[in-house]
């Protein structure tokens, strides 16, 4: 596995080994030792989620807050994504502002996301599978959401805007200022 750093304290772009041949290919998607190797963090995943979802579709921005902050491995098992986390953790230099990866079945790429983050993803293909490791169980009470298209932000979903799919909980997302304060006060 190479583990790349991304100029964002403990957010690690992974690239597993495949092993291809004629009936196909073969990777390890994930390796405790090795990551922990690669990274010097010790997280203990609990949970395996995977979404299905079609062209225009966006997911986020989500995290959970304090004691049920999780960190995350994920990737895109089929099709193409825009992979966006931003950074809410005050005493990092890098607050407030995000950082973006395309994850697809091509390149197998997987993002490996520190407790403090919040995440989204855009669909840029048809469909896809997108799939992710949690060190925290779901605890729907300390979840907050975004506004995905906030201002301070700045992301590019490199979806239309007239082509946007998003549940009615994304389109309410909290604005920046509101989701930090709100987050400040679960520390």
């Amino acid at each position: 596995m190479e583990v790349t750093p991304t100029g964002f304290r403990d957010l690690y772009v992974c690239k597993p080994q495949i092993f291809k041949d004629s009936r196909g290919y073969f990777m390890e998607s994930y390796n405790q030792r090795k990551l922990e190797q690669a990274t010097g963090l010790h997280t203990h995943f609990v949970q395996d989620n995977q979404s299905v979802s079609q062209y225009g579709v966006i997911r986020g921005l989500h995290m959970q807050m304090g004691a049920f902050g999780q960190a995350k491995l994920v990737r895109c098992a089929h099709g193409k994504i825009l992979d966006v986390v931003v950074d809410m953790r005050t005493e990092e230099p890098t607050f407030g502002t995000h950082y973006a990866i395309e994850l697809s079945e091509e390149n197998q790429l997987q993002l490996f996301i520190p407790r403090g983050f919040a995440h989204g993803f855009s669909v840029l293909s048809e469909s896809a599978v997108f799939m992710y490791k949690c060190d925290q169980f779901y605890h729907q009470e300390s979840e907050i959401c975004m506004a995905y298209n906030d201002p301070h932000l700045g992301i590019d979903w490199q979806i239309p805007t007239h082509q946007q799919i998003l549940s009615e909980k994304d389109k309410e997302g909290l604005d920046f200022k509101t989701a930090a304060a709100v987050i400040a006060s679960h520390i």
